[in-house]
């Protein structure tokens, strides 16, 4: 059996994985595509546009695909993805777990804050973003652009899997003792199966709260950094009240009030911190990986959360400090090889508000 410890494999024991071909791959590994506890994955050439968004049950992808699709489009070069629509793309990359090992999917930070609805499809299953134990099979991803158009083609890395002998969640008892050696929260009130997060919507007086997405915009070409300029396709948010009132259907980019520290050993991901709380989505990418935040490891900065919030069917008021998220902490089988941060080019370390690596800094 491989890989004896428990939690959530860090990047040696992904690329231990690897080298057994438990992970397959058709082309070489691309530099940074190994994060500290997760593995990024690339697009392959094959895509379809189908009817609607689909689970396979108790079917492959690509029977359902025989079904549902509407037609085939090759992604060796570049395409565009019109908004509204959904698509399907095999990964390069094809699975072949040890029975003890799983994966969950989350998306890129990258992919959240453009808004773009991904989620991980593999064969026989009821759900979306789960591959069980011992899956073997090849592994899909469900494109849907909700703001914006975007231009894509193989290779592009959209979403990223998180492998576990087993999740072993960090208790809000060990997490105490956590906070006490690092200080991952300011305000231990905040530990509440798990750590809860809230939205600052104050700021200095020329700076905004905030981004909503703009209506028509540009499709925008995932492999230009850097490139887009914001006003093209954000408003930026003021508020002088401490409150927003979220408009049903617009997209928003907010940050935590809190500053968010990943220690060594561990992972968290960021989930919705109570449905009746208000009615809307609080992240699309929720993956945090060890040493995000964390000052004492080289290149370390503290960092806050940006969170990507879309209203449902009604106007809601979002009032500053108000709990929206929550952090639930892991345990990774061992310490990994290396710590998100300057070194492995991580690009959201040390952020506070910040739009997505596309756009020039604001």
């Amino acid at each position: 059996m491989l890989f004896k410890r428990k939690g959530a494999l860090p990047a040696q024991q992904i690329i231990g994985l690897h080298r057994r071909s438990c992970i397959k791959c058709s082309k070489p590994l691309v530099h940074g595509q190994i994060q500290p506890a997760s593995m990024d994955l690339r697009l392959s050439k094959k895509c379809w546009e189908v009817e609607a968004s689909f689970l396979p049950g108790h079917k492959t992808v690509k029977q359902k695909l025989s079904k549902l699709k509407k037609r085939a489009i090759d992604i060796s070069s570049f395409k565009t993805l019109t908004r509204g629509k959904i698509y399907i793309i095999e990964i390069q990359e094809e699975l072949s777990l040890p029975g003890n090992i799983s994966a969950v999917a989350n998306a890129k930070s990258s992919t959240g804050r453009l808004d773009i609805l991904t989620r991980l499809i593999s064969d026989n299953s009821s759900c979306f973003d789960r591959i069980s134990k011992g899956y073997k099979g090849k592994i899909y991803v469900e494109i849907a652009p909700i703001s914006f158009s975007i231009i894509i083609k193989e290779g592009i890395m959209l979403n990223q899997l998180r492998f576990h002998n087993e999740q072993k969640v960090i208790t809000d008892g060990q997490l105490e003792k956590l906070n006490s050696k690092f200080n991952i929260v300011e305000n231990t009130t905040q530990i509440d199966n798990g750590i809860t997060i809230s939205v600052n919507l104050n700021s200095k007086k020329d700076d905004p709260i905030g981004f909503r997405a703009k209506k028509n915009c540009p499709a925008i070409n995932l492999s230009k950094l850097n490139h887009y300029k914001v006003e093209t396709f954000w408003e930026r948010l003021f508020s002088k009240k401490g409150y927003v009132t979220l408009v049903p259907g617009a997209f928003y980019i907010l940050r935590s009030k809190e500053y968010i520290t990943i220690p060594p050993q561990t992972a968290a991901e960021m989930v919705p911190y109570e449905v009746r709380m208000g009615e809307f989505r609080v992240h699309y990418a929720g993956f945090f990986d060890p040493g995000f935040g964390f000052t004492n490891n080289i290149g370390g900065e503290r960092s806050k959360a940006v969170l990507e919030i879309r209203c449902h069917e009604t106007p809601f008021i979002l009032e500053d400090g108000q709990i929206i998220g929550k952090l639930i902490f892991e345990r990774l089988s061992s310490t990994p090889n290396s710590m998100y941060g300057e070194k492995i080019g991580s690009n959201y370390q040390g952020q506070t508000l910040k739009l997505s690596k596309h756009f020039e800094n604001w």
